[in-house]
Order: C-alpha cells, then sequence, then structure tokens
C-alpha cells in the first residue's frame, strides 16, 4: 500500500546553506535542519517572479519548513520564514564572505558527523544573526564561528594548556596537528610562534568573550586568521574555497 501524504511529510526549521538552480524554475537547496540534520531538498517554482516563498528559500535564510520525502531529494511545500537573516548579509560584502565561508564549513561539518548536526545548525543561525545585525567585525565572528564549529565537532582546540602533555600555559607555540597550543618539549619543528595577543584573541573567539575580542588589535587579528585557517584545513583535510575571498584586516 501506498504511504499516505501525511505519513510522506515532516515539518523542520532549517537554515539554507546553499542553493543552485534545477531546470527552468526550480532550485535545489542544501540545507542544516533543527531536528533532521544536513537535508537536500528541491523548491519547485521558486525561481518564477510569481512564486510566495523563492525569498524565503534564499541562502542564509532561517525558515520553518513542510517537506515531504522524495526518492532521491526531499521536496519542499511550505516555508515561513523564521529569521530574515539574508537580507542584511547579501548588503554588504564582508559580512557575505564571512557568511560563505560559514555555510560551506557547516556543510562539510554536518556531512562528515551526523551526531552533532543539532548543535551545528545552533551555532550557525548564532552566527548569521550576528552578521546580519552586525553584532562584531565580520571576520572575528567567522573565527568565532569556525572555532566552535570545529570544537563541537569533536576538535576542540587548546589555546593556553600544552595540547599533547596538558603542561598549564600559556605556551608560545602553535601546532594544528597537534591540537593548539604546545610547551617547548611537545613543540614539533615549523610550529608557529603567535603571540601572545593572538593567543589571548583566540582563547576569547571560542569562550565567547566579546569584550576582549572588539578590542583586539589588527596584528592579533590577521595572525588568528592564519592559525584558524590552517587548523580547519587540517581536521576537514580539505581547502575551503570560500575563505579566499574573506576581507581581512
Amino acid at each position: 500500500m501506498a504511504k499516505s501524504f501525511a505519513s510522506r511529510t515532516y515539518r523542520d526549521d532549517a537554515v539554507v546553506l546553499r542553493t543552485h538552480k534545477l531546470g527552468e524554475a526550480d532550485r535545489i537547496l542544501v540545507l542544516l535542519t533543527r531536528e533532521h540534520g544536513q537535508v537536500r531538498a528541491v523548491a519547485k517554482g521558486v525561481r518564477r517572479t510569481s512564486s510566495k516563498f523563492g525569498a524565503r528559500l534564499e541562502p542564509f535564510m532561517v525558515a520553518e519548513l513542510l517537506l515531504s520525502h522524495g526518492r532521491n531529494l526531499d521536496i519542499v511545500t511550505q516555508a515561513q520564514t523564521k529569521g530574515a537573516y539574508g537580507h542584511g548579509i547579501a548588503a554588504d560584502y564582508a559580512r557575505y564572505t564571512a557568511a560563505a565561508a560559514i555555510a560551506e564549513t557547516a556543510e562539510r561539518l554536518t556531512d562528515i558527523d551526523g551526531d552533532s548536526a543539532k548543535a551545528q545548525y545552533q551555532l550557525v543561525i548564532g552566527a548569521f544573526a550576528a552578521l546580519s545585525r552586525g553584532a562584531h567585525a565580520p571576520e572575528l565572528i567567522l573565527d568565532s564561528y569556525l572555532l566552535r564549529a570545529l570544537a563541537t565537532a569533536g576538535w576542540a582546540p587548546s589555546f593556553t594548556d600544552c595540547a599533547r602533555c596538558g603542561a598549564p600555559g600559556p605556551h608560545s607555540a602553535f601546532s594544528a596537528p597537534l591540537g593548539g597550543a604546545v610547551c617547548p618539549a611537545c613543540r614539533p619543528p615549523g610550529s608557529a610562534s603567535p603571540s601572545p595577543e593572538t593567543m589571548a584573541l583566540l582563547a576569547a573567539l571560542l569562550t565567547g568573550d566579546w569584550a576582549a575580542a572588539d578590542e583586539s588589535g589588527p596584528q592579533p587579528r590577521h595572525e588568528s586568521a592564519g592559525l584558524v585557517a590552517g587548523y580547519l584545513q587540517w581536521h576537514l583535510e580539505r581547502v575551503l574555497r570560500s575563505l579566499q575571498h574573506v576581507e581581512r584586516v
């Protein structure tokens, strides 16, 4: 017996990570949902000017969706806006490029680690909300998100005690393969030697100490961005294309 329509549908909150065109009027969406993890779905007819919910399914938007299970892709049948973050983000290039890097990271992390998807969903919408209202410098919001997302996925870095032996810090060396700060005894050749101000900024971004992060200067921000990017690349085993377009101080 064929399944009823009700048994094939489900409702969930979702943030739109990425879209691409399908046919003449449809769009494929990569969604991160609150309860169902990463979902790929089709929104039919949303590229027509007469579409009732096309604008609700743009990148970085958060919506309550009604979806039905499909053979290969689910189908969006209803959409109600819950967070119109896309408008504020798209109006500013620095915010947009930071959001694109966040979305690419979230898509990658929830593709390889579905168990943390619910926590990753909360991190993404928090970052998009902060970007949309200009709460902090876009590059700081991005780096804070990246560190927290990696920590949520099980790769929490240390910026004080030695990541290898646990020796109390602070320490003056950083190794992405070893998990962050390393003491002189554990420091491998070629380790970075960030300034104390940079390590303090990284710790603030990881813990959400925005008072300290907002007061940081250009040099620690630039240095921390490189360390975060290297740490991200080491654990994802790939370079994020969107990071290349992020504006840095």
